[in-house]
């Protein structure tokens, strides 16, 4: 049989699953995830289904297994770490389309979602009812629950809140054989079987596809009260992040160092002194008469580690101000070249030597380097700034990535906070997981005997 009839044959099989495209050029846009160009390898797939519900999405499932062809499940193509790129003739299965909000429980404080909800769209719903839900990565205005779910993503408020796995209760998963089965618990406790649900969360799609899920909210937030502090020293930051960690549990701690502040300074102008070698900013919504208290108490620890410059604010729009830098700190490195975005955590004492690393990392290197991110977990993103089109500074990226993952697991860290590990971090799983990454492994061959749900991935 050629290669144009087993593909007809195979689009003929898919005729259940919702959409069926084959169209090279539409197929192209549907590759890659957002990870950097260059670096991963991105299949060409040999068909695209957009299903509209679970029924269709076991379609593609059956048919892609009946063929012996990998699965790539795909949200929104946000993710930075390749989890998302497809492989020659795979069929990618686009969520996109699935998502409507199928029940906003006001009085269970649960909403349940396809996957294809964009994770701001399920914010505003919540808010409706004067509820919040919580997790909010940096990609919450485009980015999907199947997706935060695929990766566990976090943001800014998991300091306090917790990731997507704190707010998920139920899946409904689509298994390698076409099953669709529901796991995890609506109430907020249980503990009979497995935790499924937890495993599920963060498997990148290697396990099966999310088409349904219950979410946990919560009461709107209280007003918020904001800190900025600035420092001229990595290490008083960082001496400043351990001292408010051990007696507050703000709702945001966020830091950039002086590489990122610079390219924020040239995107917008922010009136930060030149010799400012990191930013510190800290909220608490602890309520009008608890978060006043706390914000006063963590000004009063940075003042007490260094800080040139500290100010607070109980106004929101001013709060948004005081932390326009860490809004632009993204943007601002992806004005200056390619960016590989890394996603290092580590122990929270460890913050100070894993900024100071990445700075070794960047001169020996010669390559520029931004880290910023979630100090109050120990979650970083240095960011490395490259030409895609230059050779030799692809090579020197990625040799700083390495080191800069290299550094975070000898300072006892992990390899991926919230991004995932996709194509981009499998080989330094090893390094990490030691003997337990044969049990991953093992976990991966029971759910997916014949190892065709978005293969290479993850694990």
């Amino acid at each position: 049989m050629s290669a144009v009839e087993s593909t007809r044959t195979l689009a003929e099989d898919l005729a259940g699953a919702g959409e069926v495209i084959t169209d090279p050029d539409v197929l192209e846009a549907y590759r890659r995830d957002q990870a950097a160009p260059g670096l991963l390898r991105a299949g060409v797939p040999a068909a695209l289904v957009r299903p509209t519900t679970t029924a269709q999405v076991q379609a593609a499932v059956r048919a892609a297994a009946a063929h012996g062809v990998p699965v790539v499940p795909r949200g929104a193509g946000s993710g930075l770490s390749g989890g998302a790129n497809a492989l020659d003739g795979c069929v990618v299965v686009s969520l996109e389309r699935m998502d409507r909000i199928v029940e906003l429980d006001a009085a269970g404080l649960t909403a349940t979602v396809q996957p294809g909800v964009v994770n701001a769209a399920l914010g505003t719903a919540a808010a409706a009812e004067g509820l919040w839900y919580a997790p909010d990565p940096a990609s919450r205005e485009f980015s999907t629950i199947g997706g935060n779910i695929a990766t566990n993503a976090g943001g800014l408020c998991c300091v306090k809140y917790g990731v997507t796995r704190d707010a998920l209760l139920t899946c409904e998963v689509v298994l390698a054989d076409g099953r669709a089965v529901r796991v995890g618990h609506r109430t907020r406790k249980g503990v009979a079987g497995y935790d499924l649900a937890g495993l599920v969360c963060g498997s990148e799609g290697t396990l099966g596809i999310v088409t349904e899920a219950t979410l946990r909210l919560l009461p709107a937030q209280p007003r918020a009260s904001t800190l900025a502090a600035t420092f001229s020293s990595l290490v008083e930051a960082g001496e400043a992040v351990a001292a408010i960690v051990r007696r507050v549990r703000p709702s945001m701690l966020e830091l950039l160092d002086r590489a990122t502040l610079q390219a924020v300074q040239e995107l917008e102008p922010l009136g930060y002194e030149d010799d400012v070698e990191a930013v510190l900013f800290a909220r608490s919504d602890a309520g009008p008469e608890a978060g006043p208290r706390e914000i006063a108490l963590m000004q009063e620890l940075c003042d007490a580690a260094g800080a040139t410059l500290s100010v607070v604010s109980d106004d929101p729009e001013e709060g948004r101000m005081i932390t326009a830098a860490r809004q632009l700190a993204y943007p601002a490195l992806e004005r200056k070249g390619t960016t590989l975005l890394d996603d290092v955590a580590v122990p929270l004492p460890q913050v100070p030597a894993l900024l100071a690393g990445v700075e070794a990392i960047a001169v020996e290197h010669d390559v520029l380097i931004g880290t910023f991110g979630h100090a109050g977990d120990g979650n970083m993103h240095p960011t490395v700034v490259y030409d895609h089109r230059d050779d030799d500074q692809v090579r020197r990226a990625r040799a700083a990535f390495d080191a800069i993952v290299a550094l975070a697991l000898s300072l006892g860290g992990t390899v991926s906070g919230e991004h995932g590990v996709g194509l981009l971090k499998t080989d330094h799983l090893d390094a990490e997981l030691g003997d337990a990454r044969a049990l991953g492994r093992a976990i991966k061959d029971a759910w997916d005997p014949a190892g065709t749900m978005n293969p290479g991935k993850a694990i």
